[in-house]
């Protein structure tokens, strides 16, 4: 059966309105958290509102003690949610593409809103998602994809309208900068700082998400859709991990004055946007740079306000809760209104996200850390300089220090100028093919992000 918005009005007489009816599938972490924040705090939500908002159907394979369901309709079959012409609000929280693809098309072709908390599902499937419902008129709300309880999507849609954005940077994984972070100051390697976060929870059993990046390439490329007017380009992210740092890179960085961090990077240029996901070296005096544990940071630089910072939880039941909650609310408040009345879902009115370019990585440019083993004989610099020269790179600052007893090889740390990153990748490769060189050269990129 359709299910369509509710023809209600904006109350004058003094009589009370009717609920906004929610439906949520999904009980896991972030499934109760909502279900316990909206129960402990429902006067103010419906004080926000101007409405009652009540839970009226959880779908979910398995109970969770962690919430009080009692009361609510618990259906197994998450598919009955969407189905169910008492249910106003759809709140997605299974995670995964597949099936929540299916499960939010179900409830848009329901008349149904959508709430959800997957930004893989945005990143990957929501141009078509949201094709989807603005033929059906309804809406998908999604701060809690990005970045836990921060409002940034909110921020980009709305906060920072007035502004033509310029970049955009962020600590958008809490797992990798957990590890770096314990990298720095307890001085463990990666392996060690990543079975510390496994241990606490903060990290999976297979880390691949968090570690190489992936998790935050799905939030980067939604925050830029919105910062930079353009469809979600999730298959054109350049992405790299963290599984190559070592303490040695995070130590020398601190001796030339920066942090090491995972960022995703968005920046416009002439020729396109930047879209970037990788190790990255800071200044130390950046407040960025001095994001640590488990927490997110996202600055924000646009034409009119400059650089703004936004910091929080990025993950957590109630930390995503208050984000979920934050979306149910906004959609209560439209409810009644003419689509065309609401915040559009990509930032911008349908059919005004430009043909933006992505830039190719070997396009990029930006400076670079060098860190080399090199035998411990005359000349080695010069051959280095040599290469860098002839490929338009100028060495910056370099720290060589003297072989550990017993050791031939000696490292030799360099940052660049700026520089393409074809023509980096080119000297890179002409310095790992001289006889004094052993190894790869570990490179990372250095962003002042001011």
């Amino acid at each position: 059966m359709e299910q369509t918005t509710p023809a209600t009005t904006p109350d004058t007489s003094g009589e009370s309105r009717r609920a906004v009816r929610i439906g949520i599938c999904g009980l896991g972490t972030v499934g109760s958290g909502t279900v316990n924040v909206m129960a402990r705090n429902r006067d103010e939500i419906a004080a926000r509102c101007g409405r009652p908002v009540e839970i009226v159907q959880i779908g979910a394979r398995r109970d969770n003690p962690a919430c009080d369901t009692s009361g609510v309709d618990v259906s197994r079959e998450i598919f009955d949610v969407a189905a169910n012409p008492e249910v106003d609000v759809l709140v997605e929280l299974i995670g995964g593409t597949t099936v929540a693809r299916e499960l939010v098309l179900a409830a848009i072709a329901s008349g149904k809103h959508v709430v959800t908390a997957n930004k893989a599902l945005i990143a990957e499937h929501g141009n078509e998602l949201f094709a989807a419902a603005a033929e059906k008129g309804v809406t998908i709300a999604y701060e809690a994809a990005v970045a836990g309880g921060i409002p940034i999507i909110k921020s980009l849609r709305e906060g920072l309208v007035g502004n033509r954005i310029q970049w955009l940077a962020g600590i958008i994984n809490g797992t990798g900068n957990y590890i770096l972070t314990e990298m720095r100051e307890k001085g463990r390697s990666f392996e060690e700082a990543l079975r510390q976060a496994q241990d606490l929870g903060y990290a999976e059993a297979d880390p691949t998400f968090d570690v190489e990046g992936i998790d935050a390439a799905h939030k980067l490329v939604i925050m830029a859709s919105l910062a930079f007017s353009m469809p979600l380009a999730f298959d054109k992210v350049y992405t790299e991990g963290i599984s190559g740092v070592s303490s040695e890179d995070i130590r020398y960085a601190d001796e030339l004055g920066y942090r090491i961090k995972h960022l995703g990077i968005a920046r416009g240029t002439e020729k396109g946007v930047e879209l970037r996901v990788h190790p990255t070296l800071i200044p130390q005096r950046r407040l960025i740079a001095n994001v640590n544990g488990v927490m997110n940071a996202i600055l924000v630089s646009g034409d009119a306000v400059g650089p703004t910072l936004y910091y929080g939880a990025g993950a957590g039941a109630e930390a995503t809760a208050s984000a979920v909650i934050a979306d149910i609310v906004d959609v209560a408040r439209t409810l009644e209104s003419r689509p065309e009345e609401r915040v559009p879902l990509a930032g911008v009115a349908r059919g005004s996200q430009g043909g933006t370019r992505v830039l190719p990585m070997d396009e990029v440019v930006t400076s670079y850390y060098l860190r080399i083993s090199a035998h411990d004989k005359p000349g080695v610099m010069s051959q280095v300089a040599s290469i860098c020269s002839d490929q338009g790179i100028s060495i910056e600052a370099l720290i060589q220090h003297e072989p550990a007893e017993g050791e031939a090889l000696v490292p030799v740390v360099i940052l660049t100028s700026r520089a393409r990153e074809a023509r980096l990748r080119e000297a890179v490769a002409q310095i790992e093919a001289l006889d004094t060189v052993e190894g790869e050269v570990v490179r990372i990129r250095v962003e002042p992000l001011g």
